[in-house]
């Protein structure tokens, strides 16, 4: 496994650092605007990108880039849902994604207001349905911003830090331990997994207070 792993890794190294970066941040504004969010697997190409980082310098550069990029998708989906909301909304994706999500996704931005900004930055669909919805919305471009900009930031820390951590690990002990490929492997399993229950788990609880609104809300930003 070590072999092939380093093969893996040395690929990802061998890419200019600059375009890897790029790159990375280019998925991740496809998968913050116009529903591209529901096809690109910005994520993914994040963590595969960040196995590549060699030094501080291309960790912040990733950690910028990658914010830039979620802020600049999601600031086009603003737009976009704000003066063509009801021609996506009627398209072939957007009828795909049937009428309910969309009321859905209305319903909860009207309740939670710029909560649901935030937190839906870390739910599947609703990450890129979001920002369409609130430019469909009276809340304004400045609130949208402030509210996103911190989960957009805690995202693309955590994306970069565990595929540098892993790959950084992995480095250092392949010499060493001919199981090492597993130990990667299992800090990448460990954190998508972590990351998948914790977004089932925000996802059930947001479902909960969307079934019961007033219990136990103590939002204040309504």
């Amino acid at each position: 496994m070590n072999d092939v792993l380093s093969l893996i890794l040395d690929t990802v190294n061998n890419v200019d650092p600059v375009l890897r970066t790029l790159l990375a941040g280019l998925a991740i504004l496809l998968e913050t605007s116009i529903l591209i969010g529901l096809i690109v697997p910005g994520d993914t190409i994040v963590i595969v990108a960040s196995t590549g980082i060699g030094n501080v310098v291309e960790y912040v550069s990733l950690i910028v880039v990658v914010i830039i990029g979620a802020l600049c998708g999601e600031s086009i989906g603003f737009a976009l849902g704000r003066y063509f909301g009801p021609r996506i909304r009627r398209s072939i994706v957007g009828r795909r994604l049937g009428e309910a999500t969309w009321v859905r996704a209305e319903n909860y931005l009207d309740r939670r207001g710029g909560i649901a900004v935030f937190i839906s930055r870390f739910l599947p669909v609703f990450h890129s349905l979001v920002p369409l919805t609130v430019g469909m919305s009276n809340m304004t471009y400045k609130r949208f911003m402030a509210w996103t900009i911190p989960a957009c930031t805690i995202w693309s820390v955590a994306y970069a830090s565990v595929g540098w951590a892993a790959a950084g690990s992995y480095r250092e002990l392949a010499d060493q331990l001919h199981y090492a490929g597993y130990i990667f492997a299992g800090i990448i399993v460990i954190f998508l997994l972590m990351v998948i229950v914790a977004k089932k788990l925000l996802a059930r609880a947001e479902a909960r207070y969307m079934d019961h609104p007033g219990d136990g809300d103590t939002s204040t930003d309504k």
